[in-house]
């Protein structure tokens, strides 16, 4: 099925460990303007979910409409067709932009179908100074604070009231420029995806955004504050999690920003009329709801559910509550540009949902995690042999989680539980049973598929030291 809505091109944007109540319209708290509109014009879906815990997990779903591991046992998209693939052999121009995560790089496959791609790892791994500041956000945040009477002095003399970062470590203006210079001189049809890091850990926003999203005066000595304790490894007390989460905000608010200056440049040149856009969160984040920081290997909520966003140019949006995968994602953009998907992929195309108002299917979202002896073990799972798999399938009210290697479950109510923890299975009544009886063989089949996939892979090809400092950079060894 193909739409008739007037698109000739589609934006897809994905923000790096975005939870879904980061931004106000999942959350009346959260101060996202741009995001907000974007969900006002467009079709939000209330019940969306990830296919795993991290990025490597989730994005063969985002841009493959395939599982983690399901056809060579590999966390890339190497061997199977991807969306920009797909597009580019039916004529459509194609552009990713990445702002330096390692695991989104050619040499996990994802430059594949592309005419123009830049990951922006060689700008983070070309100094030992970009390294350095990558991975110390405490010292990022001194030369902020330090900078910053002085930039907003230049600003206000050149009439300029932007307090804009002047470390550009998480590579969002790069990002952001490198999509303004394609929206400069596209032709359409043409299909553009932009990953942020922003609010991948650490956060290290610009103090403007610190104070715009907290109820005081202070900005990057909330920063200083947070990430010299944690970075001491010392206990995470309360003030020290409201300033994560503060960070967190702030740096969620800066990308706001971000896309609202891209979504000007699709203006600018012509573009919207015809441009849907996409707005994803690959994974969720965790502030200590299950005990940690960051997205250790877990596969609740904080970390499953995230936003999506679908505005199509000339439709009256509206929110669907059904439950939906991030493999959806592919096929819904080759739905909105009248090109075939092909039969490899998983998903269902939400266009239906997002024109017509159709329910999605409503098929349960299954999700994995690879977990190791402990929960932190580090180098995080990239591989099913390093751990345990993991897996959960979800509908509109349960969450069945499921460890396939040692047969021990969770099972969570999400409408009257949703920090989910109250574990149902403990002392299950019928409706819990049933939910077991019906949920187990799913996961159980899914499991068969991935390990049927790994037992056919080849080994991957060691990194290479530009990739290597990145990954090391973002905590991941």
């Amino acid at each position: 099925m193909h739409t008739n809505s007037p698109v000739s091109n589609v934006v897809l944007v994905t923000v790096d460990s975005l939870r879904a109540d980061a931004i106000g319209v999942y959350d009346g708290d959260r101060h996202t303007p741009v995001m907000d509109d974007l969900a006002a014009e467009g079709t939000v879906f209330e019940q969306a979910f990830a296919t795993g815990n991290w990025t490597p997990f989730s994005f063969p779903s985002i841009l493959a409409s395939r599982p983690v591991f399901a056809d060579t046992g590999e966390i890339g998209v190497g061997d199977v067709p991807t969306l920009a693939g797909t597009l580019s052999d039916d004529g459509v121009s194609t552009a990713g932009f990445n702002a330096a995560n390692g695991f989104l790089t050619s040499h996990w496959g994802y430059d594949e179908g592309f005419d123009e791609f830049e990951p922006f790892v060689a700008s983070v791994g070309s100094s030992i100074y970009s390294r350095y500041l990558a991975t110390h956000p405490t010292v990022e945040a001194w030369l902020q604070l330090a900078a910053s009477p002085i930039r907003r002095i230049r600003s206000r003399l050149a009439g300029n009231a932007d307090d804009r970062p002047f470390l550009d470590t998480s590579r969002m203006f790069d990002v952001e420029n490198a999509a303004t210079d394609f929206l400069a001189d596209a032709e359409e049809p043409f299909f553009l995806w932009l990953h942020y890091m922003d609010t991948h850990t650490p956060y290290v926003p610009a103090p403007r955004y610190i104070r715009e999203v907290s109820d005081g005066f202070l900005g990057t000595h909330r920063m200083l504050h947070a990430h010299t304790r944690t970075g001491l490894g010392w206990e995470v007390d309360d003030r020290t999690l409201r300033e994560l989460r503060t960070l967190y905000q702030a740096a969620t608010r800066q990308v706001d920003d971000s896309i609202g200056r891209v979504l000007e440049s699709l203006a600018a040149n012509g573009h919207d009329d015809e441009t849907a856009v996409i707005l994803a969160g690959d994974h969720g984040e965790e502030f200590q709801d299950h005990g940690h920081l960051a997205h250790y290997p877990k596969l609740y909520d904080e970390l499953i559910r995230v936003p999506l966003i679908v505005d199509v140019p000339g439709v009256d949006g509206g929110r669907v509550d059904g439950q939906v995968s991030l493999d959806a994602i592919p096929p819904t953009v080759t739905d909105l540009l009248d090109v075939d998907a092909p039969e490899a992929w998983q998903g269902s195309s939400l266009v239906p949902a997002a024109v017509d108002g159709t329910a999605p299917a409503g098929d349960p979202v299954v999700s994995v995690t690879v977990r190791g002896e402990e929960v932190t073990t580090q180098p995080i799972p990239r591989s099913l042999d390093d751990g345990d798999l993991l897996v959960s399938v979800r509908d509109r009210e349960w969450t069945y989680i499921r460890n396939t290697e040692t047969g021990t479950q969770e099972l969570y109510h999400r409408p009257t539980d949703p920090g989910q923890t109250t574990d149902r299975s403990v002392e299950p009544d019928a409706a819990a049973d049933g939910v077991v009886d019906r949920y187990r063989p799913i996961v159980d089949a899914h499991a068969e598929l991935l390990q049927a996939g790994a037992s056919a892979a080849d080994p991957s090809p060691e990194v290479d030291d530009d990739l290597g400092a990145r990954l090391e950079a973002l905590g991941y060894r």
